[in-house]
């Protein structure tokens, strides 16, 4: 497995992808850094992440043309080789937070962002972005973000963190042959999934909705108060928590 380690770059994501237009590059090529400087996170927002505490790294995955109508399974085997790598050490109450958030006690500890680029032969690359708060103490102005370092009260190995995140990965990635299997693992994680929960649209409308799960194409399936079921896209409603 092919590692760069970068002191500091504006976007691990950034450089991965431009690596891969110019290069041929392995599955699971891997680009991680001690500071990152303009992280990506969901919905066009800045992943803040202090230096040399946490794990920001982005790992690259190639698919051939017929997993196009699947592609959001990756984001499903993303989320579920993270969780599985939280539970070894004991991190209680892991959920994840459609669509690519990983809490713990109900604070967000981990981000994904996954960007995939359709080749002119119909290939896929997936970039796989990952922000983990490990060894951050203090989160200034985020009351709903925290680490493994205070959930935990001990200091984290980074190395052997990254290691076995990806040895999960490639564990997982293994398994897009059955992706109901997956789906299934991945429900049985979703965040509020059959409970009632508080959302705001686009207009700052809030309304009431029991989430039902996400669907292929990766939409959120709301039941609305008037018994319809509705699927929303990332940019169309934040859930209020």
């Amino acid at each position: 497995m092919n590692i760069i380690k970068l002191n500091a770059i504006d976007s691990t994501n950034n450089f991965l992808k431009e690596l891969s237009a110019t290069q041929i590059l392995d599955n699971f090529t891997t680009v991680v850094t001690e500071n990152q400087r303009k992280g990506k996170g969901q919905r066009g927002a800045t992943w803040i992440s202090e230096d040399g505490k946490n794990l920001t790294f982005s790992i690259f995955t190639n698919h051939n043309p017929a997993f196009t109508s699947e592609i959001y399974t990756i984001n499903i085997l993303a989320s579920i080789a993270l969780i599985k790598v939280l539970e070894k050490y004991q991190l209680s109450q892991l959920h994840i937070k459609w669509p690519n958030d990983i809490l713990s006690e109900n604070k967000k500890i981990c981000g994904i962002l996954i960007e995939n680029i359709i080749k002119s032969d119909g290939s896929i690359h997936s970039i796989i972005g990952i922000g983990l708060n490990v060894n951050q103490k203090a989160f200034e102005n985020l009351p709903k973000a925290s680490s493994m370092a205070i959930l935990k009260n001990k200091i984290f190995d980074k190395e052997l963190l990254l290691d076995e995140i990806l040895a999960s990965l490639k564990h997982h990635y293994n398994q897009l042959e059955n992706p109901s299997l997956l789906w299934k693992k991945y429900h049985s994680y979703l965040y509020k999934k059959g409970t009632p929960v508080a959302f705001e649209d686009t207009s700052k409308k809030q309304f009431m909705g029991i989430i039902q799960g996400v669907s292929s194409f990766g939409k959120l399936m709301v039941l609305l108060e008037d018994d319809t079921i509705h699927e929303y896209d990332i940019k169309e409603i934040k859930m209020l928590y």
